[in-house]
Order: C-alpha cells, then structure tokens, then sequence
C-alpha cells in the first residue's frame, strides 16, 4: 500500500524554469536602465554562460557579469540587477497548475506528503512558504542538509526512515528522470515521472525507471488508488478463492 508520496520542488510542484527565464531577463533590462552601456543580447548570454560555470545558487553573478563584460564595477547597476530579478520572483513566482488540488485529494485520502529537492535551503524554502504550500507537506528535505544530491541513494533513503515506512509504501514524483526517477528506483520505492518543462524531453536513457508517466499532477492520485486497489485485491482471501 502506498503511505506516503514524495515530489520533487522546482517544475513538479513550482514553475521554476520559466521563472527563471523571466527573472534573468528583466535583471539584465533593469541594469540596462540603469545605465550600463552593453547591448541586451550580450549581456543575457554572458549571464547565461556564467550561471552554466558557477550554478544558480551563486551570489555574485551580476559583479562577475561587469568584469567579463570589461565594465567598471559599479553598485548601482549590480543593484538595479538584484531588484528587477527579486521583484520578478515575487510577482511571477507560482505552482504548476493542479498542485493545491493534487495535495489536498492525495491528503483526503490518509497519505502522509513530502518534498525531496536540491537546492540552497533559503530559497528553496522561500518558494515554499510564498506559493502557501507548506502545511500540505510533513516532511521537507533538501540536500544541503542531508549531505547528498539527488540521485544518491542516501536522500531517498533518509527520507523513508523518516516516515518509517517501507521502499515499496512510497512514491517519488518529479520532472527529472535522472535525479528524481532513476534516484528513487533504486532504493525500491514506485515512481512517477513528470513530464513537464525544460527536462521533458532529456535524459530519455533512464525512462525505463518510470512506473508512470504523467503529464498532469491530477493523475497521480488516481495512480495512487490504482496500485494501493490492486494492493488490497492481492491480500484479500475472498478474491483469491474466486
């Protein structure tokens, strides 16, 4: 029977990528604005480039961006940055759609919910708290606290004895089939794939760790009932003898 279903955060349960997207883009115009004299298609794929060598979770990319774009460090423009990028993540932030829905049948119907995500906990948990999804869930685990990223066994793993459940009473739903698919395959637990923003179309060798495909978050509590149905056929004495 499955006790407890997982998600994954950014573009399962929150439309990051677009967000993203949206953000970089105004923070660059809003440093445009402000003064600094670089053309808009050069500056957002300088900006591009160094979130590809530094990561997302970096602090410092509109100050890299002036010394790879040979401009004098100046603090208003790296402000006007900040700004517009903050004041897009505040107005754009969202869920993906069906989410609140998804959450509230799946806890009607007794499951117990948790979020397994990478990612800096700070903004993790600001996308959290400000798109009001917390109390839906029991438990949040984020890898800069357990040590490990997704797909390492020991996240997936944690989180199980966290819930004192089973590998085969848990699901794992998520966009990412190599992280998040393959990841809790392979400690045994069922798992729904996502299909769903800029990785719906990649990492396509691990699909066959997909139980389920999904292109809507509404499905998967009827995927739930499904199994947990075929679960109670099996153990019951009176099907059997028919």
């Amino acid at each position: 029977m499955i006790k407890v279903v997982f998600f994954d955060l950014d573009d399962t349960l929150i439309d990051t990528s677009k967000l993203a997207e949206i953000a970089r883009r105004n923070a660059i115009e809003n440093m445009i604005r402000a003064g600094m004299p670089v053309d808009f298609g050069i500056a957002y794929h300088e900006l591009l480039e160094l979130i590809n060598e530094y990561g997302s979770n970096f602090n410092r990319h509109f100050d890299y961006l002036l010394r790879r774009l040979d401009l004098p460090h100046n603090p208003r423009w790296i402000a006007a940055g900040v700004i517009g990028y903050h004041n897009t993540k505040i107005s754009h932030l969202k869920t993906v759609r069906g989410v609140k829905r998804t959450l509230l049948r799946l806890k009607e119907m007794g499951l117990k919910l948790g979020i397994i995500t990478d990612g800096n906990p700070v903004k993790q948990w600001e996308k959290i708290l400000r798109t009001e999804i917390e109390d839906y869930f029991d438990e949040v685990l984020i890898s800069d606290f357990v040590g490990v990223k997704k797909p390492h066994r020991k996240i997936f793993e944690k989180a199980l004895r966290k819930f004192e459940v089973q590998p085969g009473e848990a699901m794992m739903v998520g966009d990412r089939l190599y992280s998040d698919i393959y990841g809790a395959k392979q400690v045994g637990m069922h798992t729904v794939w996502f299909k769903y923003g800029k990785y719906a179309n990649k990492e396509l060798d691990y699909l066959e760790y997909a139980d389920f495909v999904i292109r809507s978050l509404e499905e998967v509590p009827e995927i739930v009932r499904g199994l947990n149905d075929e679960e109670e056929e099996r153990s019951d004495p009176e099907v059997h003898a028919d």
